[in-house]
């Protein structure tokens, strides 16, 4: 008969085998660095919050979860938040209700709140069906193209690797779409200059340890927010900074003249490529102007496109700058506080990218 199990030091190699054929290449072994870090990632995180692993009658490992805990409070109240990622389930046709059970598992565990922001269509009916709730202004990806050729041919070759071979056909047909365009317009289909920010405001390049002291007085506004601990910022930066396929992370600050902070942003880009935002901030109505320093910024830098997750505090802020909007992964919600889950549908959580699992390397990382 199958269990499900705390994950342990032992189980290690056989999680890393799974995440290897499930998200990365089924006919390659997965590499040592990959299991080194969801040692470190996963292992000797809250003991009463452990992530799990499904096992068959054989004893094999057929089934994990991921879980990472965060100190979060909503107001005064202090809370233990547990964030799901990496669900996967080998040879689901045998046992069809493993990753069910896993999950099932995980939402019965001591946490004041369960989030993630990487639910499949099959995982966020699971979790509806366990009484979770989909939070669908926090699910959805923004796209901004800035060169339509190499955007086009970059995001084919995502799914075949060949077609890097169409990057001058790209190229080509990025001058020829900037030609079409007048002025400093906004398009569609792309970008010919970058625009000012507006107010007077100027973006400036920062380091992490500036970028995380901005994050606590740039999320005030929310009720439902992280509690970091000294130095967890630094280490959750240290880890984004370490997703090569993604490109360089550029932090910045958006201010005033003066010198005063109205916004920040923490994005990934390589030239000719779809640039990857992992958090904006903004202080209450500034999240048009600290859009526009993002998508300026990524520009400049030669990006074929911007891509970035939605919160509520940023719609508003999307509104009129020809992005477009999909649903790849939806973000999740799960308590037995019906104040929390309320707080989570009012926009009133701070969630996504930092707080949830871009950040880290099971997304975007390289292992060899």
């Amino acid at each position: 008969m199958s269990t499900i199990r705390p994950f342990a030091e032992g189980d290690v190699a056989a999680a890393a085998a799974l995440f290897q054929e499930t998200f990365l290449d089924p006919r390659a072994a997965a590499p040592a660095g990959l299991a080194a870090y969801m040692r470190r990632l996963y292992l000797g995180e809250d003991g009463d919050i452990p992530s799990l692993v499904h096992v068959d009658k054989t004893g094999a490992v057929t089934g994990f979860i991921g879980v990472d805990t965060l100190a979060m409070r909503h107001g005064d109240r202090p809370l233990r938040a547990a964030i799901g990622g990496s669900l996967m389930v080998r040879d689901h046709d045998s046992d069809p209700m493993a990753g069910a059970r896993l999950l099932k598992a995980f939402l019965a565990g001591p946490q004041d709140i369960s989030l993630s922001e990487t639910a499949s269509e099959v995982a966020a009916r699971m979790w509806t069906g366990l009484r979770g709730v989909v939070l669908a202004q926090y699910s959805l990806d923004w796209v901004r193209v800035f060169r339509p050729g190499s955007f086009a041919v970059h995001a084919a070759a995502q799914r075949l690797p060949l077609l890097r071979l169409l990057v001058p056909f790209g190229y080509g047909v990025d001058r020829l779409a900037a030609l079409a365009m007048k002025g400093d317009g906004l398009y569609w289909p792309g970008m010919r200059a970058a625009r000012p920010v507006p107010g007077g405001l100027v973006v400036r390049e920062i380091d992490a340890a500036a970028f995380a002291a901005l994050v606590e007085p740039l999320t005030a506004q929310f009720s439902l927010r992280p509690q970091w601990a000294p130095g967890q910022l630094d280490a959750i930066l240290a880890d984004a900074r370490q997703k090569p396929a993604y490109g360089e992370l550029v932090l910045c600050a958006v201010e005033t003249r003066a010198g005063a902070p109205v916004g920040a942003f923490a994005y990934h880009v390589r030239p000719g490529r779809i640039a990857r935002v992992l958090q904006v901030l903004a202080r209450p109505g500034q999240a048009g102007p600290v859009l526009d320093g993002l998508i300026g910024d990524a520009f400049r830098r030669g990006a074929a496109a911007l891509r970035g997750r939605t919160q509520p505090a940023l719609l508003d802020g999307l509104l009129g700058r020809r992005v477009a909007l999909i649903n790849v992964g939806s973000t999740v919600v799960h308590s037995r506080d019906p104040a929390l889950v309320e707080a989570c549908r009012a926009g009133e959580l701070f969630f996504n990218g930092l707080a949830g699992e871009h950040w880290n390397r099971m997304i975007g990382g390289t292992f060899d």
